[in-house]
């Protein structure tokens, strides 16, 4: 059964009928070598993989036994590969929109997933926060250790807020594309809508406007970021400044991004 009357347009067509791709007991090689494709696709936004990219120590583990799927997955999310695609290029917030979609399968329900992602990363670091997607409750209770991941975000479901069904199609842009594929890729696409609080519109993955019954907003506006600041360089950590900025929307992506270069923690961000 189709996901939506609209799924042909919408480009959600083929995971109408999807069923976990899952790494079962007495697994065969052939098994496996469809899984390590399953995760490199799902993890990697859909993008090529080269052979000189392909994690051969991580899938050689895999085959052996040695590792299970939500250990390759580990691997391939905090690989220099994953990094590359998605990290170093991008805003912050674009990458943790990013890690929701490639390791939960879904979109950020609201701003504060977004606040505690910059939060663990900036006093943790980068491999932290990959392992509290990994880690936590709803990766094992949808996932466990050897389903690979997938998109959860098309359909509405128990524990699953249904604003995350509008979001998901933010960031999903249809079964041929890749998440670096996407016109403008640094930025963040949702940050608007988890500012406001607001609903996400639904639109086709050709980008000709949201569907019929959704409605949209202009974007505008100012936001009033408040931050604290803390020691420059290797100065003793005495204590934190609480500072606020007002910015408008077209600027909230790359101040976010400035703050987080200069050690800040995002306290609150709210229409000013």
């Amino acid at each position: 059964m189709a996901i939506t009357y609209e799924a042909s347009s919408l480009g959600v067509s083929a995971f109408s009928d999807l069923k976990p791709l899952e790494l079962r007991f007495n697994w065969t090689q052939e098994n496996a070598q469809a899984a390590i494709e399953a995760v490199y696709r799902q993890v990697l936004g859909n993008d090529y993989v080269m052979q000189s990219e392909r994690l051969t120590s991580s899938e050689s583990l895999l085959c052996n036994g040695s590792i299970n799927i939500r250990d390759f997955v580990r691997s391939v999310a905090k690989s220099e590969l994953y990094k590359s695609k998605f990290f170093y290029n991008n805003y912050h917030p674009r990458t943790i929109e990013l890690n929701f979609k490639h390791l939960l399968g879904r979109a950020p329900y609201d701003e504060s997933e977004i606040i505690e992602h910059l939060d663990i990363y900036q006093n943790e670091g980068f491999e932290v926060d990959i392992d509290s997607y990994i880690d936590s409750t709803e990766y094992i209770e949808n996932f466990g250790e050897n389903i690979v991941p997938y998109y959860r975000g098309f359909a509405t479901q128990t524990q699953q807020k249904t604003v995350g069904f509008t979001r998901m199609f933010q960031l999903y842009r249809g079964y041929a594309n890749s998440d670096r594929a996407q016109g403008n890729t640094g930025s963040p696409r949702l940050t608007y809508d988890l500012a406001r609080n607001t609903a996400t519109p639904v639109q086709s993955p050709g980008g000709n406007g949201s569907l019929s019954g959704t409605t949209t907003t202009e974007r505008g506006g100012l936001y009033r970021l408040r931050v604290t600041k803390g020691a420059i360089g290797r100065a003793p950590q005495i204590r934190r400044s609480l500072q606020e900025y007002v910015v408008p929307y077209e600027r909230l992506s790359a101040t976010l991004q400035k703050l987080n270069k200069q050690g800040c923690r995002v306290l609150s961000l709210s229409n000013a």
